[in-house]
């Protein structure tokens, strides 16, 4: 989970290392908004939306609503915007449009803070009838630019015509963070801020918005749509489940709908890599921990699971398109082939510490009884990759610390934990946290309730739900791509719960939900993978033209070994089959059990 702790220098290096998108789970977010150019000019739209304050009166849902700024904005604004890591930030140009920004819902938390939901909506004024809120992405607490980026390449939202909301799910971290209570999530101690960030935030924006929207243009939005990737997928499951009717289509990508289980998987996942460090009689600590594993062993550990499944899918290709098969039992075998022989360079190859450790991670968290308290992370070919390193491990170059400790620990200790426990944003104490864990006494914390919090982390923030009924009979419909190689929320989950969908819909669920792996990519994005795809434009072409997608276009970005690559992203259970066809290589989405065994 991209959760922000400690200082703000730790915070803006991870920004400089990571990308504004990894780092918030999210499409790329950077609001670095340029001042007006001048004062609003003297038209329509300009005067329309100087007055929205006044309009709105008696018209918002909640009462408590006000409007802090309400700015016309001339076509040509410029907005800095990130891009990708180490390089600087481009200025995106917007079209006309206002920019409302209010608050609601304001209360002083039983920790003596000050809370409010803070929302941002666009309205442009060239209006499509369409409305879209954007997701947030790790602690939140920051209101998101409401630009709505889609696919890379391809014009924003609000450029398209839609008006796009955004919010900081009730807390600021600009005023509520707390070095002492562990920095950026110190809004866990209040019980309406954790509820609100878990999702009782998103109805009454929502809501709001569309108010907003009816008055400003005359008539309500035709088509609602959500967009989110990590906690903001987690927020398109929180709607699809507890909030069913307010939204008609939904991509919740690498859906952070387990944080509290996921959070526990984070520090068995510190507690496999520091094993290797414990098996070499090294001290385990996290700059330590990025030393787990050379260059040269990660790539070693990557060519064994290519080795072990690439071919599967008919083209040997550095993507693995028929998942479902890569195996302990295949892939281990591989592994221990690569096993250090007398008087080999032990940079270049494995310690059987390095292997337990690689298993660990792979068959997931289970408790004392043997039942899966989180599952494990499938072999893929984003293994080592460094959008997967930073989490389990930290950066190769000792950069970026494992954001498993740093990101993790504090979020567990205090978000999902209850009561709330201080844990110092330092380095040292987080990797302590997550060293002491122990899933025998600790597990249960995420479902626990003490004053002053009457519901449990897991009842706040969890949304696992496998029914989905009333989403379905409002015909909303739901797509949901995620990485095969995400090293924060393993796909094996969202898989799982899809099946229960199914099973919960005498497997019909997809007729309204539809998961999409994506072989290699990372968190949200990255990796060697076509990880740039057309998800939105293909929830809008099942909702209005009701052509429901079997694949999503997927395309991979500059940062994978093949910019520019094609490959078509498949819904589960399908999968990814090469065949030569006249000479060119063609593909298809198929059942699995069309593939063959084992392709020559």
């Amino acid at each position: 989970m991209s959760f922000v702790v400690g200082r703000v220098s730790r915070t803006n290096l991870l920004q400089r290392r990571i990308g504004l998108a990894a780092l918030l789970g999210a499409a790329p977010l950077a609001i670095s908004a340029a001042p007006s150019a001048g004062p609003a000019t003297a038209t329509a739209d300009a005067s329309r939306c100087a007055g929205v304050a006044t309009m709105m009166a008696g018209h918002w849902p909640d009462a408590t609503t006000r409007v802090t700024s309400a700015l016309w904005r001339a076509k040509g604004y410029a907005v800095a915007q990130a891009t990708q890591p180490d390089r600087p930030p481009v200025m995106l140009t917007l079209p006309a449009h206002c920019e409302v920004s209010g608050l609601m819902r304001p209360h002083r938390g039983v920790d003596g803070q000050d809370y409010a939901i803070r929302f941002r909506l666009r309205l442009p004024s060239t209006w499509n009838g369409r409305f879209l809120f954007t997701g947030g992405g790790g602690t939140n607490g920051t209101v998101g630019d409401a630009i709505g980026t889609l696919q890379a390449g391809t014009p924003d939202a609000l450029t398209r015509g839609y008006a796009v909301l955004a919010q900081d799910s009730g807390h600021d971290n600009a005023t509520n963070s707390d070095p002492a209570h562990g920095g950026a999530v110190a809004f866990g101690r209040d019980p309406v801020a954790r509820a609100d960030y878990g999702g009782t935030s998103l109805p009454p924006v929502t809501l709001a918005a569309k108010a907003l929207l009816a008055q400003f243009y005359g008539r309500s939005p035709r088509y609602s749509y959500f967009m989110g990737c990590s906690k903001g997928g987690q927020e398109g499951m929180v709607l699809a489940q507890r909030y069913p009717a307010l939204f008609d289509g939904i991509v919740a990508a690498a859906p952070g709908f387990a944080l509290p289980r996921a959070a526990l998987a984070e520090a068995w996942n510190v507690q496999a890599f520091a094993g290797v460090l414990r098996a070499a009689g090294r001290p385990v600590t996290v700059p330590a921990l990025a030393s787990t594993f050379s260059p040269a062993q990660g790539a070693r550990v990557r060519q064994a699971i290519l080795a072990a499944c690439d071919a599967d899918d008919g083209l040997v290709d550095g993507i693995i398109g028929a998942p479902g098969r890569c195996t302990n039992e295949r892939v281990l075998p591989q592994l221990n082939a690569a096993l250090c022989r007398p008087g080999e360079d032990a940079g270049q190859c494995l310690a059987p510490a390095q292997i337990d450790a690689l298993r660990k991670v792979h068959d997931g968290l289970r408790g004392a009884d043997g039942r899966t308290i989180y599952p494990g992370f499938p072999w893929d070919a984003g293994w080592f990759d460094p959008g997967w390193a930073i989490w389990m491990t930290g950066s190769a170059d000792g950069q970026v610390p494992s954001l498993n400790v740093m990101l993790g620990a504090g979020s567990r200790a205090g978000v999902f934990t209850t009561p709330p426990a201080a844990v110092p944003a330092t380095p040292d104490a987080l990797l302590a946290y997550q060293l002491a864990f122990d899933p025998a006494r600790d597990a249960g914390a995420i479902l626990r309730t003490a004053a002053p919090f009457t519901r449990s982390a897991w009842q706040d923030i969890g949304a696992r739900s496998t029914d989905l009924s009333a989403f379905r009979r409002h015909g909303g419909r739901l797509i949901v791509p995620h990485g095969m190689s995400d090293p924060v929320f393993s796909v094996a989950d969202t898989l799982a719960w899809w099946n229960g969908v199914d099973r919960a819909n005498g497997g019909r669920a997809a007729s309204f939900a539809r998961v999409f792996p994506v072989p290699g990519m990372a968190h949200c994005a990255g990796g060697p993978a076509t990880d740039q795809t057309d998800a939105f434009d293909a929830l809008v072409a099942w909702v209005e033209q009701g052509r429901a997608p079997d694949q999503l276009a997927g395309r991979a970005g500059p940062a994978s070994p093949w910019p520019g690559r094609e490959r078509p992203v498949c819904r589960y259970p399908l999968a990814l089959q090469a065949t030569t066809q006249g000479g060119q290589t063609v593909f298809a989405c198929r059942p699995d059990a069309a593939l063959p065994q084992r392709a020559r």
